[in-house]
């Protein structure tokens, strides 16, 4: 051991060690943050998300050009979008044809513009993890390196280059530093440049958005001055009608916890808009939140709960978002005013099952209020891909076995068929009837019972409840509301459509059909549904929270009941 490294206090010798390795560290960390890149939406588009140290986000369109505005990142810090599946035959053709070509995106575009905070979280959740990832690995590849080294020089060699670098320690030290910056910075995922005379200013379309002063290349600017100008309005027009939609859904709330409160007979009509609507007032609803579609046969009383009102637990049934975003905000104002235990959604939350669809999955998780459980059985026209992306995101995706929520036991699986638009409905290798016997004895078999049967397809719970295996099932799917009705040994209530989803009609941009939410409560002493209160969202942006109806009870000998249909409902 050399003689300068002997006579060297123990804590310098420490410090020095120290330093060295929280350079190393930080190093590490910034090779893996500047060359992370990940995968995620982009509107109807898939695209490749990589961190830049230009301090610019670039998106790059392909065959169209590039789209450029300052990054809001620290340090320099920016990100370059690569967006797929933009073909190149759009710059074949004039600037109105290529509008005429991208225009079935636009809605598409709007719901990913309404709930951009999914995609955010979505890419920096996949952007620090593949950094973690990649600073882990240099990380150990320096220490591996390190000790290869050091085996290799030996101990007397070791020696002799300490003695001899011990007086340029300072300068050794400051080399080693400006090095690693040096290969930090040309690791980079930094995109070049835009040729300065193909870089023109946007014009106005995009003052006012966060959007300004970005910057076109090529073709894409003369796409942008009409089509960004109809995307815009799309965009507005959904933002303004949901905000009203929502204040509507408050003030309805409050106006009926008035009345119950003051335990006035329990009329009410529906709220006005925030903004005056120019569509025609309609008459009050006859039934609990609008006319019921069928009749259901007369029922026993439901039991008397024997829990203090304050300690049932609350449901919100959800279902056939298909990809409307917009009532996210509205999900969130009754998850909270209604003090809601458990969101239970009933499938078909995306449109076409892809990955581009995460951030509709991601944005219905986030509505859901700190502290309440998210439960899902996925549609038909979800997927494996988008069900994985719910459980990441904080759902709990039933998979045929009984998971428990707040005492409540709930069974589901995912739907035995796949429907994509415009490619037919195909099997997923089980037919309905064997997933309804699968469940039905999965219900009976277990010892502590099931308390709610939750399916998309209602024609797949009809065993259970046939059986007497599940007091209740709910579901989705057909886009009406039928029911609470007695099938079987059990009551089946089938909820319509939250996205408000009509035939023929998109469900996303303002309401084109009622779109309606449903509250359960369940009274953990008796194990039964105690009442259900239905909640709807008009085309005209008004809402009606309808009175909490008594759940019928369960006949010992069920009256013949016809069956819905349980065919797919055209999107």
């Amino acid at each position: 051991m050399d003689e300068a490294r002997t006579h060297r206090p123990p804590w310098e010798r420490w410090a020095v060690r120290g330093a060295l390795a929280l350079v190393v560290v930080l190093f590490s960390a910034a090779v893996g943050l500047v060359t992370a890149h990940t995968q995620g939406s982009f509107g109807p588009h898939l695209a490749d998300y990589a961190v830049t140290t230009d301090g610019t986000v670039t998106v790059d369109l392909g065959p169209l050009g590039t789209l450029e505005v300052a990054s809001p990142l620290p340090v320099g810090l920016g990100a370059h979008v690569t967006v797929q599946e933009i073909p190149s035959s759009f710059t074949e053709v004039s600037d109105a044809s290529t509008l005429e070509s991208l225009s079935g995106d636009l809605q598409v575009y709007v719901q990913f513009f309404s709930g951009p905070q999914a995609t955010v979280a979505d890419v920096t959740q996949g952007i620090l993890l593949d950094a973690l990832r990649r600073a882990v690995g240099v990380l150990t590849a320096i220490v591996v390196v390190s000790w290869l080294v050091r085996l290799l020089l030996g101990a007397t060699r070791r020696a002799e280059i300490a003695r001899a670098l011990e007086p340029h320690r300072g300068h050794v030290a400051v080399g080693t530093v400006l090095v690693l910056v040096v290969v930090a910075a040309s690791t980079s995922s930094a995109a070049p440049a835009a040729p300065v005379a193909d870089t023109r200013a946007l014009s106005h379309v995009f003052d006012g958005t966060p959007l300004e002063g970005a910057r076109v290349t090529g073709r894409l600017g003369g796409v942008i001055d009409t089509y960004g100008a109809k995307a815009l309005a799309a965009y507005r027009t959904n933002q303004e009608f949901y905000e009203r939609a929502d204040a509507s859904l408050v003030a309805s709330w409050d106006q009926r916890a008035a009345l119950e409160a003051a335990t006035v007979p329990p009329r009410l009509e529906p709220a006005a808009p925030s903004a005056p609507a120019t569509a025609p007032a309609t008459a009050p609803p006859t039934g609990p939140g609008g006319p019921p579609t069928t009749t259901s046969p007369t029922q026993n009383p439901t039991p008397t709960p024997t829990t203090a009102p304050e300690d049932l637990v609350v449901a919100l049934v959800v279902t056939d978002l298909h990809c409307n975003v917009g009532m996210a905000r509205l999900l969130t104002s009754l998850a909270e005013r209604a003090d809601v235990d458990v969101v239970l959604d009933a499938g078909d939350t995306t449109m076409n099952g892809t990955a581009v669809e995460q951030y509709c999955v991601t944005t219905f998780a986030r509505a859901v209020p700190d502290g309440v459980e998210l439960v899902t059985s996925p549609g038909n026209h979800d997927s494996a891909q988008t069900s994985g992306e719910y459980a990441a995101a904080g759902a709990r995706v039933l998979d045929g076995s009984v998971v428990e929520v707040d005492g409540l036991r709930i069974l589901g699986d995912s739907d035995p068929n796949e429907t994509r638009v415009g490619g037919g409905t195909a099997s997923l290798g089980e037919s309905l009837p064997d997933t309804a016997t699968r469940l039905a004895e999965t219900a009976c078999d277990n010892e502590d019972g099931v308390d709610l049967l939750l399916v998309h397809t209602p024609e797949v719970g009809e065993t259970t409840l046939d059986r007497g295996c599940a007091p209740a099932q709910v579901s989705g799917h057909l886009h009406r509301r039928y029911g609470p009705e007695q099938i079987g040994l059990g009551i089946r209530y089938i909820s319509s459509s939250t996205a408000g989803a009509t035939l023929g009609q998109p469900t996303i941009g303002p309401l084109r059909g009622d779109a309606e939410l449903t509250l359960l409560r369940w009274d953990p002493a008796t194990r039964l549904l105690v009442d259900y209160r239905i909640v709807t969202v008009r085309p005209d942006a008004s809402a009606l929270v309808g009175p909490a109806v008594p759940w019928p009870a369960v006949r010992t000998v069920p009256d013949e009941v016809p069956r819905v249909p349980g065919g797919p409902a055209p999107v």
